[in-house]
C-alpha cells in the first residue's frame, strides 16, 4: 500500500465514520452524501495502485468500472454501488431535506462498508486508530 492509498483510505473510513453519525441523526441526505465519499475514496485508491488519478468524479466512476469491475478484478456490484452513491450524493446535497430516504442512506452507508472491506482485502488493512493516552 502507497502513502497515497493509506490516506485515502484513511479518508473513506472518517467519512464512514461521520455518513453513520449523519444517519443516526436522521439527516439522511448527508449520510449518503458521506459514505458516497467513502467509497469515491476507496476508489481512488484503487485507481492510485495502477499510477491513475482523474480530476472529475464521473472520471473516477467510469474508471474504477472499465480497470477493475468490467475487467473482473473487482466483483461488478461495486461499479453499481458506486455509481448509484454518485446519484444519491447529488440528491443529498442538492435536493431538499426529504430528497434521500432512510432505507437508501443505510444502504448506501452498508455498501460503503462493503467497498472498505474489499479494500482491506485487496490493497491492505489500515491499522486500528491509534488513540490519545488520558
Amino acid at each position: 500500500m502507497t502513502e497515497d492509498q493509506r490516506e485515502l483510505l484513511e479518508g473513506a473510513r472518517e467519512s464512514l465514520a461521520a455518513a453513520r453519525l449523519l444517519l443516526d441523526a436522521g439527516h439522511f441526505g448527508f449520510a449518503a452524501s458521506r459514505a458516497y465519499y467513502a467509497m469515491f475514496h476507496v476508489a481512488e485508491a484503487f485507481l492510485e495502485g495502477e499510477e491513475l488519478a482523474f480530476s472529475k468524479h464521473s472520471a473516477v466512476i467510469a474508471a474504477f468500472g472499465k480497470v477493475f469491475a468490467k475487467s473482473g478484478r473487482v466483483p461488478p456490484e461495486f461499479h453499481r454501488f458506486l455509481a448509484k452513491a454518485f446519484e444519491l450524493r447529488r440528491d443529498g446535497d442538492y435536493g431538499g431535506v426529504s430528497a434521500v430516504s432512510q432505507h437508501d442512506a443505510k444502504q448506501t452507508l452498508d455498501h460503503a462498508a462493503r467497498f472498505l472491506e474489499l479494500a482491506a482485502q485487496r490493497i491492505g488493512p489500515l491499522p486500528d486508530e491509534e488513540r490519545d493516552a488520558p
